[in-house]
């Protein structure tokens, strides 16, 4: 019963993971609405950490097709990037977006993104991990590479053609 009440630090690790579908997940950790005392305007959200932003995945051609905008406030200051250029440029910046932008409505967001920490990759500092007591499950699974599966299981996998010793592959 007492845990209902207390700050808990939950991992999500975002490899391969569309950012839009995982905010709307992440959203509910850092609102606290998975809890049962739950009220809009109380303080019960609990902290996030998003390892492996580096490593999202967007659906078909959306890295070269979905836009963000930005204005400095100065006349002229508008400015509009693509999603590979933002990614290349800071790879946190589209979770931030996606979850900022998952929780519209809401007055206290600002405050809630506070709790939100993410990283390009797994390295957290070790005063972070320590807290952390809770993973959050991924959406999707991560498939694993052919370079992974070791020698003896790939030859078990039935071979649709037999290519020739000499065979080059390009």
């Amino acid at each position: 019963h007492w845990g209902t009440f207390t700050t808990v630090w939950h991992l999500f690790d975002a490899t391969w993971q569309d950012p839009y579908k995982s905010a709307l997940l992440i959203k509910q950790y850092l609102m606290g609405t998975y809890k049962p005392i739950y009220h809009p305007l109380s303080k019960c959200g609990d902290h996030v950490i998003v390892i492996n932003s580096k490593d999202i995945a967007l659906r078909g051609d959306e890295w070269q097709k979905r836009v963000y905008f930005h204005h400095t406030g100065y006349s002229g200051g508008a400015s509009w990037t693509l999603a590979w250029e933002l990614h290349s440029k800071n790879p946190t910046l589209i979770v931030k977006k996606a979850v900022y932008r998952s929780m519209v409505g809401n007055l206290q967001r600002r405050y809630l993104m506070e709790k939100l920490h993410i990283f390009p990759d797994a390295n957290v500092p070790k005063e972070m991990l320590e807290n952390v007591s809770n993973q959050i499950k991924q959406l999707r699974p991560v498939p694993t590479r052919l370079c992974d599966i070791p020698e003896e299981e790939r030859n078990k996998i039935p071979r649709l053609i037999k290519l020739p010793m000499d065979y080059q592959v390009n």
